[in-house]
């Protein structure tokens, strides 16, 4: 059974929070001009070829011991931050990761159903605070709620199974063979998508709400950097957090990927001027009250 070090595991995570709180901040730069598909694509290429270079120094080894559970758990790791990118050119990124964040109340309600984790009445009304708070989060300005404003929180879901998987599927597996092995599915997810609207393009509207619907569009100086800038960030991101999960109990780390909205709406508010209404802030504060509570519950 793999030692858990919690001091370790949260400095993995909060750092990971942090780099890609400001990567992602990055996306508001090509969403209006370039393609999801191209973006995830380059991303990946880029990012393997960092990885393979690292891999060929001898400084890691990307031998898998169990290659069907790392595929399985990095393919909805990769499913969730695709839905995730996709949201980012539509929502405020506050509103996009703290629905993401909502992840840890999947945790727990997917361990009740498929672990036979027992939960008592205080984790379960903490479950109701979190989808309140996530519900004023992605609540619109109009009053409107659509299918688009939920995304986040579909994500979520499919990262909390991710999230699980880590420690139940693929203990002892290395740090950079998840990473690699989550960055080439997203790059292949990226790659179908890519192929698919440029063989059979639609009519994409114009600025960010074409973002999911553009095929392949000639990347730009201002694409390449986004692309570089979040190879490297998303792989050390990644590294850091994949870490966190494998140093501490899921719940535990959940908790600290909290500091990923503070992160991204901090850096949002710097370089964008985006801000929250009063009550997606109040929102924000019933989601991480909710995670404090089933992480503290699941000791």
């Amino acid at each position: 059974m793999q030692q858990t070090r919690p001091l370790l595991s949260m400095l993995c995570t909060l750092s990971g929070m942090f780099s890609l709180g400001f990567t992602d901040n990055l996306i508001v730069l090509v969403s209006e001009t370039s393609s999801l598909w191209l973006f995830q694509t380059l991303r990946a290429v880029v990012a393997i070829g960092i990885i393979a270079t690292i891999t060929i120094l001898g400084f890691t080894s990307l031998r898998a011991k169990r290659p069907f559970w790392v595929f399985l758990r990095n393919f909805f790791n990769a499913a969730a931050l695709l839905v995730y990118f996709g949201c980012l050119a539509f929502l405020p990124i506050g509103v996009v990761t703290s629905g993401f964040l909502t992840a840890p109340i999947f945790v727990l309600i997917f361990s009740v159903l498929f672990r036979g984790l027992k939960a008592g009445p205080t984790r379960w009304l903490a479950v109701a605070l979190g989808f309140a708070g996530a519900l004023m989060v992605v609540w619109p300005e109009d009053g409107t709620l659509t299918w688009l404003s939920l995304m986040p929180i579909f994500a979520g879901a499919l990262y909390a199974i991710s999230a699980i998987g880590t420690r139940s599927w693929c203990e002892g597996e290395g740090t950079m063979v998840m990473t690699f092995a989550y960055i080439a599915i997203l790059g292949a997810m990226g790659a179908v998508g890519l192929v698919v609207l440029t063989v059979w393009p639609v009519v994409a509207p114009e600025g960010a709400a074409g973002w999911l619907q553009r095929g392949y569009v000639a990347p730009d100086a201002t694409t390449w950097f986004v692309v570089v800038a979040q190879a490297v960030g998303s792989i050390v991101g990644v590294l850091l957090l994949t870490r966190g999960y494998q140093l501490g109990e899921s719940s535990f780390v959940a908790i600290n990927e909290y500091s990923m909205i503070i992160f991204a709406s901090f850096f949002a508010w710097l370089l964008w001027g985006q801000t929250l209404g009063t009550l997606a802030f109040f929102g924000i504060g019933c989601i991480i009250l909710s995670g404090s509570i089933i992480a503290m519950r699941s000791k």
